[in-house]
């Protein structure tokens, strides 16, 4: 995949290009949809398929309060080039771009500058100063500068019970925690990244249980608890159990994410591991011992396994 992330370095346009465009927060199912329709497209014209997006959101740039992302950058790059779209165009967002009105930004920035001859959008997609911008205008300025405009209607998931997926209800189903249904959303595990940092040294010394503490990258968290996951190192994959919360039992009501990476014994000090969320396993409680707590983790790790190798984490 080609990455642009300035305008200026687009020499000429591109050939045929039909563009899919959005922030694409959660690269989720129905991102995947319009990626594949402009890939299809692209496909049958002889063209580029190139998705469009934006940093940093549009809605931080100007100062408005937004919701947590469910991908920062990082990931979102990384997800929309593996969905197999040519090129990933990640335009500067400030103030400047946002009086850009939406004539303009058709015909002097997706038309003249990209070489627009197709668009794959959503249903109510909106863009421009003000958000004046919308289906009936790309539909109306298509006939006049050449290019074809494809509506994708709402992707939902039937077989599942379902409905629209958005980025809005993925935050929702995270923040409550049912990380398996955000899966059915977002076609893989949702995902939290951070870096392994010295921690309390309580997980192997007094539990018994050794545990990477992790520094969290990511925005959205999910819900406080106990979690079946997966564990990308840079040592490899792994099963593991991960505790989102404040240690009650403990008593510091210090906010922490911790796993304890089964058949494990590396050290991971200041590398940044990825904790794919499989499963919600309970909630956090407060044990009356030590030992209490030793004999639940021992429970919890024995569940895990069984829905890690249902799942088919080996």
């Amino acid at each position: 995949m080609e990455l642009i992330e300035n305008l200026d370095l687009i020499s000429s346009p591109y050939k045929k290009a039909v563009i899919t465009i959005g922030n694409f927060d959660g690269v989720h199912k129905g991102h995947q949809a319009l990626f594949h329709q402009a890939m299809e497209k692209a496909d049958e014209i002889g063209g580029i398929a190139i998705a469009v997006t934006f940093e940093p959101h549009p809605l931080r740039a100007l100062g408005i309060s937004s919701p947590p992302l469910i991908t920062r950058y990082d990931q979102k790059k990384e997800l929309i080039e593996q969905s197999g779209i040519d090129v990933l165009i990640c335009i500067p967002f400030d103030k400047a771009f946002s009086a850009i009105t939406a004539h303009d930004f058709i015909e002097k920035i997706l038309v003249n500058k990209i070489g627009m001859k197709g668009i794959i959008i959503g249903e109510d997609y909106s863009f421009g100063k003000d958000r004046a911008g919308n289906i009936d205008l790309l539909k109306s300025e298509g006939k006049r500068l050449g290019f074809e405009t494809i509506v994708s209607p709402w992707i939902n998931d039937t077989n599942e019970g379902i409905e629209r997926i958005s980025s809005t209800r993925i935050r929702e189903i995270v923040m409550e925690g049912n990380v398996d249904q955000a899966m059915k959303y977002l076609g893989r595990h949702y995902q939290i990244r951070g870096k392994v940092i010295r921690g309390r040294k309580r997980g192997g010394s007094q539990l018994g249980f050794p545990t990477a503490n992790i520094k969290l990258h990511d925005e959205l968290c999910p819900k406080v608890g106990v979690y079946a996951v997966k564990v990308e190192t840079v040592k490899g994959a792994f099963q593991g159990v991960a505790n989102i919360g404040f240690s009650p039992t403990f008593g510091d009501q210090m906010f922490t994410i911790e796993v304890h990476i089964l058949d494990f014994d590396h050290d991971l000090y200041d590398t940044r591991i990825r904790i794919n969320m499989v499963a919600r396993l309970r909630d956090e409680k407060k044990f009356s011992s030590i030992g209490e707590l030793s004999g639940q983790i021992r429970k919890d790790i024995e569940i895990a396994k069984e829905i890690l190798e249902k799942n088919g984490h080996t």
